[in-house]
């Protein structure tokens, strides 16, 4: 694959990442009672909810301004699939390991199932890692294939 289709493969991965995390950071903060409150009601994070709730929405807003800074987008792209790792994996142990399921999603995300928004965060598991894998680096992409 040359260098220009990886690239444009690499920056609508980026796009659709900063599209997804400013949306979810946006959402928590508009109703941030209500994501703290639920977020204190989960099993697994209530002791935290606190840092969590202000944490969380910051770092991805951080990661989206960070992902479009050509600069630091390879390195960037690692930290928004280690989150969305995360976030998967959370979701994993609720539903494994929880009696009680909470709701802190917001917007178009609180409409899906637990087991829809785990797809949901596999699929951009899988962008986020075609995105690492195509990374353009220049020596690389000299080489013919």
């Amino acid at each position: 694959m040359n260098y220009k289709m990886r690239t444009v493969i690499v920056e609508v991965i980026s796009a659709l990442y900063i599209l997804l995390f400013v949306y979810a950071a946006l959402t928590k903060m508009t109703d941030y009672q209500k994501f703290r409150i639920e977020l204190g009601k989960s099993p697994l994070l209530n002791s935290y909810s606190g840092i969590i709730a202000v944490a969380i929405p910051g770092i991805e807003l951080i990661i989206s301004l960070l992902i479009a800074i050509k600069r630091f987008q390879y390195y960037v792209l690692y930290f928004a699939f280690t989150l969305m790792a995360i976030f998967s994996a959370y979701i994993v142990a609720i539903l494994k390991f929880s009696p009680y399921v909470p709701c802190s999603c917001g917007g178009i995300l609180q409409n899906m199932t637990w087991n829809q928004h785990l797809i949901f965060n596999v699929g951009f598991l899988l962008l986020g890692a075609v995105a690492i894998v195509l990374y353009p680096k220049k020596t690389k992409d000299l080489i013919p294939e």
